[in-house]
């Protein structure tokens, strides 16, 4: 489905997006950066093109934060509620949003497992269907 137009928004909903699949990407993630940006054992990311996401109230709240020793690993927050919102990728050629703050549910699931060997290990997994990448 194209034209579906997916909302999203942080925990106290001040900051508000629109994005528009199909997605580049929708994947979990395990490295150690998403671990602990996410406060979680893995990230779950989406990925379009720049051109299919928009800002739909509180652009102004948010604050941005790039790994200075990576190549494009960054973050950004929600000021009021600090709970992660989407980013545009260094390059601007897409935006990475956390799968969790969509509010609407996506008819597509997570495709991949990467960087699985960085799992941590007391972790089960019960979608084994899915590819793992390292």
């Amino acid at each position: 489905m194209p034209d579906q137009q997916l909302n999203g928004s942080c925990l106290c909903e001040a900051v508000r997006y629109r994005v528009t699949p199909p997605f580049m990407r929708f994947s979990h993630c395990y490295c150690s950066r998403c671990r602990k940006a996410t406060g979680g054992v893995r990230a779950t990311n989406i990925a379009v093109p720049i051109d299919q996401f928009r800002w739909t109230q509180g652009e102004e709240l948010i604050a941005r934060y790039d790994l200075p020793e990576a190549k494009s690993f960054a973050r950004q927050i929600c000021t009021r509620c600090n709970c992660p919102v989407p980013h545009a990728s260094r390059d601007r050629q897409r935006v990475i949003i956390p799968a969790g703050t969509l509010d609407d549910e996506p008819v597509t699931k997570p495709t991949a497992h990467g960087h699985w060997s960085s799992r941590v290990s007391w972790v089960e997994i019960d979608e084994s269907d899915l590819p793992c990448s390292d």
